[in-house]
């Protein structure tokens, strides 16, 4: 494994502990931002995801298209296999770990 990269970790994990401890508290309007994103970003690798599994299957080629975000995705994949599940999964938690951590400030505080 000589000159190989590890590809970098997720610490969903790690996020939802700290939320579940109370160790990460974040401003509500910020949390709710941020998961609005993160669920975005995974609708996004979702459909790469779909465009993948069509791709790789027998009858797909025929059926899907090869547009950009086909190619984009395929080689994602070719690049890092498994890491689109992996993502998917990952941000779940951090979404997860925000919706833990929302702040509500009490009223009179800024």
């Amino acid at each position: 494994m000589t000159g190989e990269i590890a590809p970098p970790s997720f610490a969903g994990d790690l996020f939802l502990a700290l939320a579940a401890e109370g160790r990460l508290v974040v401003d509500a309007a910020w949390a709710d931002d941020m998961i609005t994103t993160l669920e975005q970003t995974r609708s996004i690798l979702r459909q790469r995801l779909r465009a993948v599994r069509g791709w790789q299957s027998p009858s797909g080629r025929g059926v899907c298209e090869l547009t950009q975000g086909v190619v984009d995705a395929l080689f994602i994949d070719q690049l890092a296999p498994g890491r689109l599940e992996e993502s998917i999964t990952e941000l779940a938690k951090y979404a997860e770990a925000l919706r833990l951590a929302r702040c509500v400030p009490h009223p009179g505080e800024q």
